[in-house]
């Protein structure tokens, strides 16, 4: 029998012998809990959705007029709505491009994926002319435009194509409640993982890997993250050490990143915080080597595995990855950091499958900033998702907040990692220049605007790249309301960095210097923006709840009263204090000590102190069965030996302490009836029959 041992969330001891778990819990005194870092705004929490792959026109072109088509989810501006930077009439019917842009009917949800890597995003913007997005952002996977809502589906110029309010109802809805950028860019030209490590961390720079998405040491494309080993699951593990640690990397194309990024600040101020993404636990096992296979189905019927590796960033980085997918052992250890002495291997390093994130709410142990990443199915990015299956998953996510103790002092932000190359009519200005081989914005191996020569270059990181929708939900976000301020990715790590104190990241991070978020947000004495609940199906309306109101001014003071009448004369005084005593007189000598007792009888012995007593249930949840313990007479911090026994042979054992969870695992399926070990050292043994069906 194989077992390895590992350590995991706060000091929990585990045997793996493979995937049928039990888990063995035992009480003890709870240690208090560390007072949380305070924030310096009202913000308690932040919670970033980063869904996939749109454009600014691509979701917001029209806003906020619909065609409110028959069938269709209607949607009808409030008297006053601002508009955006869209798409005006001339754009529609007099584009620069080869073809206008065309409406997408809600049964055009699902569509083919266009190209959005590096070289063809700076060529469709083409000197800023933005005239060459058919030719060369036009995915090629692209080809048919009979059969809706298939990966395939792409009508002869549908890179130019937008939805309407009948479509993205959801997010319309919320714009008209909180408040939407029409200003705001990824940091740099480029697919999805640039995007995630400029979410985190502002530069891309520091970038090591044997793959062609990497370039002078900057990340460009989509590699695989090396400290991930769902990652290139068809190669093999490669023998390697981390931290001292013999550890098995993916074998392949991989990359990592050597920068510092924001969990890393996050754990040196002790700010709660953990990135969530569907289908990040692991569907089985090959070996010890997890398996990432959860599936989903989206709204055209395809089956999608819901775990993408290179859409978590924390996985690039050996100080924030947890490479095993290892889940924390409760609830109550979401958001924590890991014990300083848990093996680096053995880390969940505060990365969690999208379910946690839930399950922290109902528990009400929501850390402090939390990034969520939908199931692939529900990521928006074309192909394999869809704005429907994505607007499931945002209010889905929105309501249980808003529902929950947490709202009143939430900010929610939605933005996303690219464009996917769906065309966008704005330009944004070259904050980054670079003159590498694959830059191609301004010219072959060129990307600087002529009038900002004065920027600092940033060789391979050409940047600003694509105009993507950016939207703030929080009672403290002006409602109703479009932001012109120039913001990027990084401004959403500039705002947590900022609202916890944590410094910032250094080096070639554009932390500092993203442009600020602060102009979405209402922090004095005003209305506060409503709680709205939507419908996960339609994205209409199904409440409004209105927010707190301001603090009224105090009134003026009143005039002064009149004078009392005259109060009644006082008492008497009390009699004068009695005179001193006289002084006492000497001392007398004192007398001689006299002589010791014998000592006593020894009495009777004592009755025996209490044996310490552990008593376990079984308790059944779906599949899985825990036995719980608990400990009379003990302390918390107690060791404690299990062993799980059948005809003389232990078949599962763990060890910890109590107030820990233990989780043993066994390579074949338990059942039937076992005799349940449970030593204090030194202190007692208790046994008992179980049965686990």
């Amino acid at each position: 029998m194989r077992m390895r041992k590992k350590l995991l969330a706060s000091g929990v001891a585990a045997v793996v012998i493979g995937a049928t778990i039990l888990g063995i819990s035992m009480s003890g005194a709870a240690s208090p809990t560390a007072a949380l870092p305070t924030p310096t705004t009202p913000i308690e929490h932040v919670v970033v959705l980063f869904p996939e792959n749109i454009s600014f026109d691509h979701y917001f072109g029209t806003y906020p007029n619909a065609v409110n088509g028959p069938g269709e989810p209607a949607f009808t501006a409030a008297p006053g709505t601002p508009a955006v930077n869209g798409l005006g009439s001339g754009l529609l019917t007099e584009n620069p491009n080869l073809t206008n842009p065309a409406r997408l009917a809600r049964d055009q949800a699902l569509t083919c994926d266009q190209n959005h890597s590096f070289g063809p995003e700076q060529e469709a913007e083409d000197n800023g002319k933005m005239d060459m997005f058919v030719q060369k952002t036009t995915g090629g996977g692209c080809s048919q435009e009979t059969e809706k809502n298939k990966s395939t589906y792409g009508p002869h110029g549908i890179v130019m194509d937008y939805y309407d309010g009948n479509t993205v109802t959801g997010l319309w809805n919320y714009a008209q409640h909180y408040a939407l950028n029409d200003n705001s860019y990824n940091n740099q030209f480029g697919p999805s993982t640039p995007g995630a490590i400029n979410l985190i961390s502002g530069d891309t720079e520091g970038a090591v890997g044997n793959t062609s998405n990497v370039s002078g040491g900057v990340l460009q494309g989509d590699a695989e993250p090396r400290y991930d080993e769902c990652a290139n699951a068809s190669t093999a593990l490669e023998a390697a050490t981390v931290n001292g640690e013999p550890v098995e990397l993916p074998g392949g194309a991989t990359a990592e990143m050597t920068s510092k990024n924001v969990g890393d600040l996050l754990n040196e101020r002790g700010v709660t915080w953990g990135w969530f993404q569907g289908g990040f636990e692991p569907s089985g096992h090959n070996g010890t080597r997890p398996l990432c296979g959860q599936t989903m189905q989206n709204i055209g019927g395809a089956n999608v595995t819901s775990y993408v590796m290179h859409h978590e960033p924390f996985e690039y980085y050996k100080s924030t990855a947890n490479l095993l997918h290892t889940s924390p052992s409760s609830v109550s250890e979401v958001g924590h950091s890991d014990p300083s002495s848990t093996p680096w291997k053995d880390r969940v390093n505060h990365q969690y499958d999208i379910k946690w994130f839930k399950e922290s709410i109902a528990a009400g142990n929501m850390p402090q900033v939390s990034f969520l990443k939908a199931p692939a199915a529900e990521n928006g990015h074309p192909g394999n998702s869809d704005p429907l299956d994505e607007q499931k998953f945002l209010v889905e996510e929105i309501n249980t907040i808003e529902n929950s103790q947490y709202w009143n002092n939430t900010a929610i932000f939605i933005a996303y990692d690219d464009s996917d190359g769906w065309y966008d009519h704005q330009v944004g200005p070259t904050l980054f220049p670079s003159h590498t081989a694959a830059d191609r914005l301004t010219g072959v191996g060129a990307c600087q605007f002529t009038n900002e020569s004065s920027k600092v270059e940033h060789s391979g990181r050409c940047g600003l790249g694509p105009r993507s929708p950016f939207l703030l939900i929080s009672p403290y976000a002006k409602s109703n309301y479009v932001d012109n301020t120039l913001t990027e990715q990084s401004s959403i790590l500039q705002f947590v960095e900022q609202n916890w104190s944590l410094g910032s990241i250094g080096a070639g991070s554009e932390d500092v210097d993203s442009g600020s978020v602060d102009n979405m947000f209402e922090f004095g004495n005003a209305q506060r923006a409503p709680k709205v609940i939507l419908s996960e199906t339609t994205g209409e309306v199904v409440s409004e709840t209105p927010g707190e109101g301001p603090t009224g001014v105090p009134g003026p003071q009143g005039q002064a009263g009149q004078n009392g009448a005259n109060g009644e004369n006082g008492v008497n005084g009390q009699n004068g204090v009695n005179g001193q005593n006289g002084a006492n007189g000497k001392e007398g000598p004192a007398g001689k000590e006299g002589p010791a007792g014998k000592d006593g009888a020894t009495g009777p012995r004592g009755p025996k102190g209490a044996t310490p007593v552990v008593n376990c249930k079984v308790v059944t949840e779906g599949k899985k069965q825990q036995v719980k313990c608990t400990s009379n007479g003990s302390g918390a911090q107690s060791r404690a030996l299990v062993s799980v026994v059948r005809d003389h042979k232990v078949v599962a054992h763990a060890a910890g302490r109590l107030g820990s969870t233990l989780r043993l695992q066994h390579a074949a399926p338990l059942h039937g009836k076992y005799t349940l070990f449970v030593e204090i050292p030194g202190v007692t043994t208790s046994s008992q029959k179980i049965r686990i069906s």
